[in-house]
């Protein structure tokens, strides 16, 4: 018996109608909010990238797609060995990501494929490196001004870094994002 009026019930419940309008209404609100969100979060939290050339191997290989922070140097400042994100000095359209070797106001001098800072008779400790350079290691003096920072490739060898372009310096204001990991194609921390 109480089958049957279970049976009952279920028939005489009525169904709410779904609103085609109201449905698309819904679903169009949560896209623009979820592309409102990515946008704002691409623009002034993180920055996403990807490296065409092999400038940065082993750190970072050819066609890495990596992800940084742009909030890094809004609240510290630069340190040498950070790689970051940045307009290209000859052409601002273009993004390149470098590591910082000189800081502001310093000598940086090149001999022997050895990075000296302010005349120091100790070369910078580089365990990034590639390999040994081979090609354009001597010879270089950089006298960096107070707010700008000299950017080197990680594979020296292959790099069209600092020691070629026509503004060899980077300005604090343009650096763009701290590069925090590597995501594509596989995760690795670069911090």
């Amino acid at each position: 018996m109480d089958k049957k009026k279970k049976n009952v019930t279920n028939q005489t419940e009525e169904k709410t109608p779904i609103n085609i309008k109201e449905e698309i209404i819904s679903w169009l609100k949560i896209i623009v909010m979820a592309a409102c969100i990515a946008i704002f979060l691409n623009s002034c939290i993180i920055a996403n990238s990807r490296v065409p050339s092999g400038s940065m191997e082993n750190t970072i290989p050819s066609h890495s797609r990596i992800m940084g922070s742009r909030l890094s140097y809004k609240f510290s400042e630069p340190e040498r060995g950070d790689i970051v994100i940045f307009p290209f000095p000859d052409d601002e359209s273009i993004y390149y990501v470098k590591r910082i070797i000189g800081l502001p106001g310093e000598t940086v001098t090149i001999e022997d494929g050895r990075i000296y800072i302010d005349g120091s008779e100790t070369p910078l400790d580089e365990p990034y490196l590639k390999e040994e350079w081979t090609t354009d290691n001597s010879g270089y003096v950089f006298e960096i001004p107070e707010d700008s920072y000299l950017m080197l490739g990680d594979n020296r060898n292959w790099s069209r870094d600092a020691r070629y372009w026509e503004n060899t310096y980077v300005k604090k204001e343009k650096l763009t994002a701290k590069v925090l990991f590597e995501y594509f194609p596989k995760l690795k921390w670069l911090d």
